[in-house]
């Protein structure tokens, strides 16, 4: 098969248009916040008229809500990659959980305005953060899926991939996230790192 089979589409003029207009938002919520971004201020930058604008999102909410979603879809590239790697699935659950905290506190650090707002669309389960949650658990599940072969000794995958995700809400459910920015980053990767270890312990005893 030739390589010229494996390249990727070039991206389209729409597309590359409404790329640029949401680094733009970006950019806007993180000098502004998300509640004084405009349609009009991110047109204007953008060298366009506003209407044309509306053309690529519904509404200001909507642009801020697809900034959103392309901060959370980083994350899922990367735990993604975590997810699909050939490591025993105990080292591979580990490394997942472990990239999967540290990936909230850096959002949160890093870029403030935009994990705010993240948080906020979690809360209201609004359907594209509710699916980029989905995703994240079902990367979860296939590493669980994947131990059952050794080492994990689970009962039943659904009930432990649910423990496992509990265990681990304070570090990553966002508003739960945000209550412990005062929390030295040290200290918070000290008790994950403890409540991780004991989570895969529980599944390679079969606790679960």
């Amino acid at each position: 098969m030739s390589r010229r089979s494996f390249a990727t589409a070039p991206a389209s003029h729409e597309d590359r248009v409404e790329a640029r207009l949401i680094a733009i938002a970006a950019e806007h919520i993180r000098r502004f916040g998300p509640d004084k971004v405009t349609v009009v201020g991110v047109a204007r930058e953008a060298g366009m008229s506003h209407a044309n604008v509306y053309r690529f999102f519904p509404s200001k909410a909507g642009l801020v809500e697809a900034v959103v979603v392309a901060w959370a879809r980083s994350v899922e590239v990367m735990l993604g990659d975590i997810a699909s790697a050939p490591d025993p699935a105990d080292d591979k659950l580990e490394r997942f959980l472990v990239a999967w905290a540290k990936a909230q506190r850096d959002g949160l650090d890093r870029d403030p305005a935009i994990y705010s707002a993240f948080a906020t669309f979690w809360d209201g389960r609004r359907d594209t953060v509710m699916a980029h949650r989905a995703r994240l658990r079902a990367f979860l599940a296939s590493i669980i899926d994947e131990g059952l072969a050794g080492p994990f000794q689970v009962k039943d995958e659904e009930r432990a991939a649910a423990f496992v995700a509990d265990a681990m809400q304070r570090f990553v459910h966002p508003v739960l996230v945000m209550e412990t920015r005062d929390l030295p980053r040290s200290q918070l990767e000290q008790r994950y790192a403890v409540i991780i270890r004991a989570a895969v312990r529980t599944l390679v005893a079969g606790g679960v």
